[in-house]
């Protein structure tokens, strides 16, 4: 009697866990698009603050190739995360999840400073309306056409909030992208079918604030404002974590 007992519970423990197992892998994800000048190890401290709270995340590793290329690279990550996603993209991010964020896997987008093409438009013709914001004037072209930031537009325009060690950092690690890739069209904005969220960023030196505000109500995001430059997510990413939250949450 007792081992018929013990093994009916062990059975019940068994098949509790496959269940809890079952549910955890149908939790939803966060997949985490880089913008130009920057990397995956870009959102370090977003995906500290999200892990600490059991979510599972990952940043892609964009080449800064082309459009076609990252959002390749982006779609290949959304159908290897488990569950329903979120997506997350900053600043060139932005165009690629537009575009990458069609997947039926993809539940919410959330936009970090980032642009939000519409079909047929590039990334280059989204501010094209827009003064020139200081930090486009911080741009350096190779041979190839590939840009990056000197290190005085990494620390005083792209991210003249964060410690001047860690900018300095950034300008050393950051990812030149190719100045075509800002050419290519949008063949569909998951926007116009996905909740979408904004965070806008007010004191940005690279994309105007007035622009992201136009984009976040063309998209029809909910949207934050944050007091910082083109980095909240380096800056203040206790806030931009809870964004992200906020909208992992509307997939439960």
């Amino acid at each position: 009697m007792l081992r018929r007992t013990i093994l009916a519970m062990s059975l019940g423990l068994a098949t509790l866990g496959s269940v809890y197992y079952a549910n955890a892998a149908n939790d939803p994800s966060v997949v985490l698009v880089h913008g130009a000048f920057a990397d995956g190890s870009d959102w370090a401290k977003v995906i500290t603050l999200l892990q600490a709270k059991g979510v599972k995340v990952r940043a892609v590793q964009n080449g800064l190739n082309s459009l076609a290329d990252d959002v390749a690279i982006t779609r290949r990550a959304i159908e290897t995360a488990p569950g329903k996603v979120v997506l997350v993209g900053h600043s060139w991010g932005g165009s690629v999840i537009t575009e990458a964020g069609a997947s039926d896997k993809v539940a919410a987008l959330v936009y970090v400073a980032a642009f939000a093409p519409d079909v047929g438009q590039t990334t280059a013709e989204v501010g094209k309306d827009y003064p020139q914001s200081p930090g486009m004037r911080e741009f350096v072209a190779d041979k190839a056409g590939y840009l990056s930031l000197t290190q005085h537009g990494m620390e005083q325009d792209f991210a003249p909030d964060v410690p001047a060690a860690q900018g300095r950092v950034m300008a050393a690690t950051q990812g030149a992208i190719n100045s075509r890739a800002f050419d290519e069209r949008i063949s569909v904005a998951a926007w116009k079918q996905k909740p979408s969220w904004y965070i806008v960023s007010e004191r940005d030196r690279m994309i105007p604030p007035e622009l992201q505000r136009a984009l976040a109500r063309k998209i029809n995001a909910t949207t934050t404002a944050l007091p910082t430059s083109h980095v909240p997510h380096q800056s203040r990413p206790a806030d931009v974590a809870k964004v992200i939250t906020e909208a992992l949450n509307t997939t439960r």
